[in-house]
């Protein structure tokens, strides 16, 4: 997985496979995101090729970390296999996503 922080650091841009290996670099991902101000967050992940079922824990782990700091959290443009795996585990019911 690889990221880039866009605009201000409370919009990022994955790209590449999201999977259990990338744990470590997700938290400080989250660590980056959840210091800025009390500002939307949005995860755009329009470059993603793949996510397993670790990243879609990430993304809940994410989810719930908002929750706590009273912040929205966004998913922006998910294509492809990550798409499809939303579609399956209804994430449109647990996520705001963006198309």
């Amino acid at each position: 997985m690889n990221f880039d922080f866009t605009g201000n650091d409370a919009t990022v841009a994955m790209s590449g496979d999201f999977t259990f290996t990338d744990h470590a670099a997700f938290l400080e991902l989250m660590n980056r995101l959840f210091a800025t101000a009390s500002v939307p967050i949005v995860i755009d992940l329009a470059k993603v090729e793949f996510i397993d079922s670790a990243g879609l824990g990430m993304l809940l782990i994410a989810r719930d970390e908002a929750s706590k700091a009273s912040r929205q959290l966004t998913l922006r443009g998910p294509q492809g296999q990550v798409k499809r795996m939303f579609a399956v585990t209804r994430f449109e019911t647990l996520f705001a996503i963006e198309s």
